[in-house]
């Protein structure tokens, strides 16, 4: 398969072949995410909760996620590598936006870096677009902004939150980001959106009708624990199974049942 690029996701919308997005964290993922042939692998900072311990994602900073881009870089061969930009790195000054945008792709090997918010952040934006990093928008329910918009709420329900979506939404494309992910919308305004807009809509908790999905890594195959969000759907239930070998082999080398001869040179 051809290696996925900027305008390999923006010619799926023309072609209405959906867009297939995952997150991931390390070598060991990434090379995962890329040999089932996904489009994007998102380095999302996510890690925060599901690598690092944090009860959310603002507490992970730019030198733990570049730690963890540089690493899936070294798995990644075919798929698009977006890195997500971690909260403070570009609400504040657009130079250092860009320039911590440049050096997830001069030093961590990424190919792209996904930001949240739309008109509020342009400076940053136009920041990093002038600096000729590619950028992935992310609207609706922005989990940096968790305590403004007062904890992990579908986002666009009232009609004047809707439309600021749409209107941050066309602001984005004007501005020239590649694709928007759509998180935790109704489904009938990501509609919208995505009929709206010639760039790629990517959804997440946004309904059917975006032109890709992207869900996180140990949600889809069970690391992560309950309570989950309701757009999840767990494909492999990982986690018990894991336990169970590590139950195994604690229990075996204590009753010195491993090694056997087979094991021993």
């Amino acid at each position: 398969m051809d290696k996925v690029t900027v305008k390999t996701i923006q010619k799926r919308k023309e072609s209405k072949e959906p867009i297939t997005a995952l997150t991931c964290y390390d070598a060991a993922t990434a090379k995962i995410v890329d040999q089932c042939g996904l489009d994007v692998a998102l380095v999302g900072d996510s890690l925060a909760n599901t690598r690092l311990g944090y009860k959310n994602t603002l507490p992970v900073t730019f030198e733990e996620m570049l730690h963890h881009v540089k690493a899936s870089a070294r798995g990644v061969q075919r798929a698009l590598l977006v890195a997500d930009m971690p909260y403070l790195s570009y609400e504040t000054d657009p130079r250092e936006a860009a320039k911590l945008a440049g050096r997830f792709i001069k030093e961590g090997g990424a190919e792209a870096v996904k930001l949240e918010g739309g008109s509020r952040i342009a400076g940053s934006l136009r920041a990093i677009l002038n600096a000729n990093v590619p950028v992935m928008g992310h609207l609706g329910l922005t989990p940096q902004s968790v305590n403004k918009i007062g904890g992990f709420k579908v986002q666009g329900r009232k009609r004047t939150d809707a439309a600021h979506i749409i209107m941050d939404a066309k602001f984005l494309e004007k501005l020239g980001v590649f694709s928007i992910v759509l998180e935790g919308i109704p489904a009938d305004l990501a509609r919208k959106i995505t009929k709206m807009l010639k760039i790629p809509t990517i959804g997440i908790g946004a309904g059917p009708d975006c032109d890709g999905q992207i869900l996180v890594f140990d949600d889809l195959v069970g690391f992560s624990s309950p309570p989950l969000p309701k757009f999840v759907k767990r494909y492999a239930n990982l986690k018990p199974q894991i336990v169970q070998a590590l139950t195994q082999y604690r229990y075996e080398v204590i009753t010195r049942r491993f090694p056997e001869k087979g094991h021993s040179y």
